[in-house]
């Protein structure tokens, strides 16, 4: 007997063809492939492939939140925020393209707003105004999601190099420009990511302690 097709099993599906086509090779038609049935009938469940990866970005976040540290847990704010970076970017290179399907998407679990709302709680009552604790939550998203995105295009999944960030090539393309600084930055640009997104995040958390009333 045939397995009922429903949203649930066409968002996994997809995510599975993700890590194995990336985003680009991701259509309605290969997902349609896998589940054994014709592309129309995935229609039912998704108006287009944007509806489809909106659900799929809110079943990666839905994974994501289960996975977090219980609210109410003591820490101060630079560790949640920090948490929610590094929790954040793991989750994106679990898939590939992870970081470009999370990008731009709408939430369409209106439970999960409740996770949102206790990580703001959490800012506020640490001295944040809401204002200050969406733009320095917002900040760290878009750092995390943009950074992630760039790291992708160079390690599509772990171990994965892509060949045209081939450092040497890089360099040998440059060579007699007279852009010394530029050449070396490949090294810093296109390695070592791990320690590259500790210290952007630095940066950030430090800013944003730096603009707190109290420190003013």
């Amino acid at each position: 007997m045939a397995t009922r097709l429903d949203r649930e099993r066409v968002v996994g599906t997809a995510l599975r063809v993700l890590n194995e086509v990336g985003l680009e090779g991701l259509t309605l038609r290969r997902i349609a492939s896998e589940l054994n049935v014709q592309a129309p009938a995935l229609y039912w469940h998704f108006k287009n492939k944007q509806e489809l990866l909106d659900e799929m970005a809110t079943a990666m976040l839905r994974d994501l939140v289960k996975a977090e540290r219980p609210a109410g847990q003591a820490r101060g704010w630079r560790e949640l925020m920090a948490e929610i970076a590094r929790g954040l970017r793991r989750m994106l290179l679990g898939y590939r393209d992870g970081a470009k399907v999370f990008s731009g998407t709408r939430l369409t679990d209106p439970s999960l707003y409740a996770s949102l709302d206790a990580m703001l709680r959490q800012f506020v009552e640490a001295g944040f105004s809401l204002r200050d604790a969406v733009s320095g939550y917002s900040t760290v998203y878009n750092y995390t999601v943009g950074f992630t995105i760039e790291e992708q295009a160079v390690y599509p999944m772990p171990g994965e190099r892509k060949a045209q960030y081939d450092l040497a090539r890089r360099a040998k393309r440059m060579e007699g420009q007279g852009v010394p600084l530029a050449q070396a930055m490949g090294e810093e640009l296109f390695t070592g990511f791990d320690d590259r997104f500790e210290r952007g995040l630095e940066l950030i958390l430090n800013g944003i302690e730096q603009s707190l009333p109290h420190r003013r």
